[in-house]
Parts: structure tokens; sequence; C-alpha cells
């Protein structure tokens, strides 16, 4: 009753704070632990749902799996075979037989996102996650804390954290599990004072800042030394993600680096000797030696300067590309960290070798491990799984798994066994990296960001996938609109980071990105002979077109031949994509001091009315929001008072009614958890928050339903909703376990709805059931 009581008072002060605020800017929320007090409140909404006992179908792909953060493994090896794994996006999965089969464990929880988990050495069954993925990457998700397990995932405790967003490590002193170390590196956005070295004495019931920096600087990684565990080692990375920039380091970047303290964290030494210059020193990754404490090896992102990039040199994703910094570069102490010495990249071909360790985003990585049993074998994640015998002078890759590496957990009674995770899921070696174990389930955990779907019998859906680049599948509704059943996916035009389009008169021709709005067209049946370019090219003196990672594409309602594609400008084709004219001016904010590594400032939402031909609306990753009525001969701004500057996430205009049209944007690379939801009825001219009662945002996409007018669909960063009077009120739709929803359609000629989750992979419910009670009525009985 009093959790009830506490949930409706949040409700509560929720729509009261949006009636306050209806005449000014919708506010922001910036607090983690606010975002967990509002999942409670979705938590209840998904209990009492009318929807509740709808089924979401998990439709694949069964081929391909997602980003995994960290791997753990309950020891001795042979009395168990419990292995845990921390996902990007996609929560905490535990296999009880070696990987044979997973179950996932933590979907009722308020973030999918994990950083580190964490088994307690001492019980088994108690284990710590940390939430919030510290790698930053493009598509990292924020988190809210740590989680403490005692009975082996069924159930989990909020213990705290909450404003920490991202959380690199967790270790649990060996000789007493009440005393546990937490490493934040805080917001990924903006600056906070949550983020440091945390401890606590009592299980975690407080905690205590142990080791703080400043508002810009957390704790990356950290090793207790294994025979005092009151010898603790840690390394602060200076860094906050820019919009416009990967994170890196700047002339005035003063705190990177490692420390040391002996007391248990009273007290702390920097033990920077020997390694580069602060302002050259990015992320660092540090791991002691079991078999000598005084080992230690440090894989520092090193920003000094290897060679100069030549003019006109592209990097893989067809950029400038940047002066080549020397990258992964790693030092060894013999000394417990009294003086650190280079030992990687000495030769000619290992320095070339380490140039090229983790390509141009040597901030994701930072990962590095010793074998428990020799401290001159080590192994450390970059682009590969990279293995040196010799205490770091020579390396080599280990073959076999999939790229981008992230976790790898070692036995120490057997150090031949190695669990190692990265883009791909999960796999197994039992001759130290000679050979891998195939095949491992793949995990669910695709990171779709995109659908698009034709009107083929059955119809497929296509989309692009983090890591994977872009794929489709048939949606086989044959046995049953209910009994849709998980299937492989197969390669298709289109990148990591795509929106795709197929032609609705042939249900052949397709149109996808490569990199950041290259947009190319192509065949299904023949892919990938017939592919096209379709981007024309700049004059020398004109500015360079800016995409976006998932640039819009769209073929106009009212002729397919008509392609819409979105760069900093509208462009336009006639004849599917053969010629081009640019329809509109720069609808960015197009300011220079804000271009950097990452393409910004460019249209992030596009959309034509299917009742009026040239009324167009454009929204832009930096928070303007235009319309043009007349095919682009002139472009009206069209963000008012009520609604703030974020990422416009999506604009659908109504099907319905001229005049209408709908809105999101997200806060996420604001560090925000608002919901924002418009409506307007005057083609833009004012808006209305019909975000109404969902709790908890970013929210990413919003959609009509194509036989209803009164339906509408939202998805967020933890699930979908559904409206059935046009915004006043939102019910959660199904069953779906918390997922990153990035993508919703409604299937127009079959009436399913589908979703592209991020981390989660693709799921599909049948739309008929939102009006059929009767139908709903006879799941719950049953």
């Amino acid at each position: 009753m009093k959790n009830s009581r506490k949930i409706l008072f949040l409700i509560v002060i929720i729509l009261s704070a949006t009636t306050i605020v209806s005449s000014q800017v919708k506010q922001p929320v910036l607090n983690g632990k606010d975002k967990v007090e509002m999942f409670k409140s979705q938590s209840a909404m998904k209990k009492d749902s009318p929807y509740k006992d709808l089924h979401w179908q998990y439709i694949g792909p069964t081929n391909i799996s997602g980003r995994c953060t960290d791997v753990e493994a309950v020891i001795p090896r042979g009395d168990s075979y419990t292995i845990w794994i921390g996902s990007a996006t996609g929560g905490v999965w535990k296999s009880e037989n070696e990987g044979t089969t997973f179950i996932p464990v933590f979907d009722d929880m308020p973030a999918g996102s994990i950083g580190d988990i964490a088994i307690d050495p001492n019980n088994e069954n108690i284990v710590w996650a940390g939430t919030g993925e510290a790698n930053i990457f493009r598509s990292s998700d924020a988190g809210c804390g740590v989680f403490k397990t005692g009975d082996g995932g069924k159930s989990w405790r909020y213990m705290g954290l909450g404003n920490t967003n991202t959380i690199s490590r967790i270790k649990v002193n060996p000789k007493d599990s009440d005393i546990v170390y937490v490493a934040a590196t805080g917001n990924e956005w903006t600056p906070n004072k949550d983020r440091g070295l945390f401890k606590t004495g009592d299980g975690g019931v407080t905690w205590e800042k142990v080791l703080y920096v400043d508002e810009n600087t957390g704790v990356i990684d950290l090793v207790l030394d294994p025979k005092n565990p009151n010898t603790i080692y840690c390394t602060t990375w200076e860094r906050i993600r820019q919009k416009w920039n990967d994170p890196r380091t700047w002339e005035e970047t003063r705190n990177s680096g490692i420390w040391k303290s002996t007391n248990a964290g009273k007290t702390w030494k920097k033990i920077n000797q020997g390694l580069p210059a602060q302002n050259d020193m990015g992320r660092i990754g540090i791991d002691i030696a079991a078999s000598n404490t005084k080992v230690l090896y440090a894989y520092v992102d090193n920003y000094e300067i290897a060679n100069k990039a030549k003019e006109g040199e592209r990097d893989a994703y067809g950029r400038q590309k940047k002066d080549i910094i020397k990258g992964a570069t790693i030092y060894r102490t013999d000394n417990g960290g009294e003086s650190w010495k280079q030992v990687s990249g000495l030769t000619d071909k290992m320095k070339l070798y380490m140039e090229r360790h983790s390509a141009t985003y040597g901030w994701v990585f930072g990962q590095i491990r010793v074998d428990p049993s020799d401290e001159n074998t080590i192994y450390t994640m970059g682009i590969f799984l990279n293995q040196s015998t010799d205490g770091g002078k020579t390396f080599k890759r280990l073959r076999g798994p999939h790229v981008d590496h992230h976790g790898l957990w070692i036995d120490p009674n057997n150090s031949n066994y190695l669990l190692n995770v990265q883009d791909g899921g999960l796999t197994i070696s039992y001759d130290k990296g000679v050979t891998w174990k195939y095949p491992i389930e793949e995990l669910p955990l695709a990171q779709f960001y995109n659908i698009a779907y034709d009107f083929s019998t059955p119809f497929r859906v296509f989309g692009s996938i983090q890591d994977h680049h872009s794929f489709y599948a048939p949606v086989d509704l044959s046995r049953g609109r209910d009994l849709v059943r998980p299937v492989e996916f197969e390669h298709i035009l289109g990148a990591e980071g795509s929106s795709h389009t197929i032609d609705p008169r042939d249900n052949n021709t397709i149109y996808s990105s490569t990199f950041y709005g290259a947009l190319e067209r192509s065949e299904i049946d023949t892919y990938p002979e017939k592919t096209k370019r379709l981007i024309p090219n700049r004059l020398p003196d004109e500015p360079m077109l800016r995409g976006q990672w998932v640039a819009p594409t769209i073929l106009s309602p009212h002729n397919p031949s008509i392609v819409y594609h979105g760069m900093q400008y509208v462009m336009m084709s006639r004849d599917k994509g053969d010629t081009w004219e640019y329809i509109s001016p720069d609808l960015t904010y197009n300011d220079p001091e804000k271009m950097g590594d990452i393409s910004y400032q460019t249209i992030s939402a596009l959309d034509e009315s299917p009742l009026l031909f040239g009324l167009l609306y454009a929204g832009t990753d930096d928070g303007r929001v235009w319309r043009t009525k007349n095919g682009g001969k002139s472009w009206e701004e069209i963000r008012n008072g009520k609604v703030p500057e974020r990422w416009v996430s999506r604009i659908v205009a109504s099907k319905y009614d001229p005049g209408t049209v709908y809105m999101t944007q997200t806060g996420r690379r604001d560090d925000d958890y608002q919901v924002y939801i418009w409506k307007s009825t005057d083609f833009g001219d004012t808006w209305t928050d019909i975000s109404g009662n969902i709790p908890v945002g970013p929210v990413n996409v919003i959609r009509e339903d194509p036989v209803n007018k009164d339906i509408l669909y939202a998805g967020t960063d933890a699930s979908v909703y559904v409206s059935k009077d046009q915004g006043m009120k939102w019910d959660v739709l199904g069953d779906l376990p918390f997922a990153y929803v990035h993508d919703l359609q409604i299937h127009s000629r079959d009436n399913m709805i589908i979703i592209a989750t991020h981390g989660r992979g693709m799921w599909v419910l049948d739309a008929n059931d939102i009006n059929d009670k009767d139908k709903i009525r006879r799941r719950r009985r049953f």
C-alpha cells in the first residue's frame, strides 16, 4: 500500500509539473534517481495495463547477437558451469550449463545498459550489476546505479548510486563481502559530480566517495591486490562526449592517470612516472598479475602523434582522416606502480600493430587482462582480441571471435579456459585462444536502429544493426498471427546505422545509406550486383554534405519515384535518385564551433504529408523544426516556446488530417530522461504536449494506427505505449521486457506492429488485438 501511494504521488507530481510548465519550455529530467522512481511508475502501469496479456513475438535475428560488455563465471569450474554476461543494451543474462542456453535475469529493472557485473567470491548467488555502459559508444545508454541479487538473479534490489549514469568496474573484497568498490565514469554528455570511486562497507546500504577529481573526470578501471585487498589501483579518465566529437584529449586535459591506495581508499597517491604527458592520456585500462602482485600492466589510449594524415585521406567512414596517434600503448610496472615502462610498440612492426589496435576509436576499448598464472602473458581488447606471451613486447591476434572486444574472463585455476565477449556475443576457448567453441547460442541482443517493410507475401522487414550492417527477413503469418517464429536474417543494402525504404510498386527496389547519409539504391533479388551510389558530388567551393548516422530517406506517398533525403539540406529526386535538387537551405544552426569528428548539425527526421503533396516537415539533431507547404520553395521554422531545443527523433505527418503532425524528441544526448511527445493541428504553428502519463523517456518514435485515427503508438527507451484517445492517456502495450525501442511501424496491409529494439532484436504484435477485448480476456483466462 505504501509503495502504491508513492507511485500515485509521483504520477501526480509528473502530471502537475506538465500543467505548470504548459506555457513554458518543458523542463528536462536530469536526475538518475528520479529515473528509478519514474520507472517504478511504468512498472505499475504495466501491471495494470488492459493490454498486459498481449504477447510480443520475437522474430530474430537468430543468427546475430550484439555488444556485450562483461563476462564472469563461478569458480571452481566443474563444480559449477554458471556464466554471467552483461550486455550493452540487453540487460544481464545467465547460463548454468556453460553457455548451452541462457536466460535473461534483468528484464524488469529500470535499465538494460550494463557497465560491469561482479560475483561475490564468497557467495555465488550474490551478484552485483552496475548499469550504464562506460564505453560511451554512439549507441550507449545511461544507467541508473547499482543493483544486487542475493538469489542468483531471481530478484534484484536497487542499491543506490543512481546519478552515476555509467559504471565501469565493480570489485568485491574477497575477505569481506560487505566491502564493495564501484568505479563510475559519470554522465556521458554533461558534467556531473557523481563520478569517481565509491565504497560501501555495509553491503551497499551506504556509500562513500573515496576518490573524486572533478565533474568531468571519473574512474574507468579498478583492481584490488589479491593478496592484500586494501591495496587498490584505479585509473581516472577525463572525458565528456560531445555531439560533434568523439571523446579525446585536449591541450587542457590534466586528470587522466593512475592512482594507488594502500589503506582501502582512505588516501591516494598518483603513480604516473613513466607514462605519457597527462594531456596525451585518454582512457586507461589496468590489471594486476595474481602470480606476482608487484607486476601490473596499463593499457593507455595514447594521443601522442605517430604520423601526420595526408590531405584528402579518408577513414573507414569516408571522413577526412585525422593525424594518426600512437593509440594503444602498454606499460608495465615491476614495483607496484612506483614507475612504469613502455613495453609495446618498440619495433617498427609492433609500432604499426599497436597503432592499428583500436583504429580511430581507442576510447571504446581499454580492457586488459593478465594471465593469473603467468605474469608475462597478457590480453588486450581492441578491434581484435590480442595476446602477448612476452610481457607486451609482441602481440598476435586471436582469430575466431567477432570483432570489437570488451570483456575477457580467465579461469584462475586453468588459464587455458577463456570466456570472451564482444559485439557478436560470447565465445569460449579451452586452449588459450588457439581455437574457439562454436556454436554458442546466439544471445538475442541485436541492436537495431530502424525498421522498414515491404508488401511481399509474406511481408519482409528491413533494419540496420550496430556493428553488423543491414539485414532483412520475412515475417511468416501462415501458422497464425500469434505464432510467428524467429528466423535468420540475410544481409542487404545499408550500413550498421541506416534507414531503409522499399518501392511499394515492385517490392524490390531498395534505398539505404552506407555511413552518414551516403545514399545508395539497389535491387533486393540481385543485391549487391545493381547497387548504385546516388549522392551527387559537391563542387570544391561548396560545403561538404553532412548526414546523420541514421540519415532519413523517404519515398513520396504520392509518387514513389520521388525520393527525399535528409543531410543538412533536404534533397529531392524525381527519378529514383538519379538526379537531385536541394530544396531547402541548411536547416541546422551550422555553427562552426560544433563541427568535429562526428557528423552533426544534420536533419534527423523527415516526413511528407500523405494528404498534401509538397507539405514536408523536417527536424534536426540540434533541435530545429521546419515546414514547407510548397515542396521546398520556402521554409518556416516552427519550434515554438513550449518545445525545447532537443534532438528531433521523429516527425509524422497525419494520414487522417492535413493539418495534424506529431513529433518526438530525445534528450539522451543531454543526459535528459524527460518525455517529449508533441502534436499540432495547425501545421506546426502551435504544439500541444501529449506525453500524458508516460512517466519516463527518452522517446524515439511515434506512429499513427493505420486503421483507427484515435490510436497512437510510442516507443521509448524502456517500452512501447499505446493511446486510444490521441495521447490524452497512455497504456503500456504487452509483455515486452525492458527494451530500447528505437523504431516502430504498423504494417498497413497486415496490421502487425513491428518494433526495432536496440539490444533485444526485432518483435511483432498483432495490432488487431488492440481493439479485440474478447481476445484479451481469453488470453487472461489462460
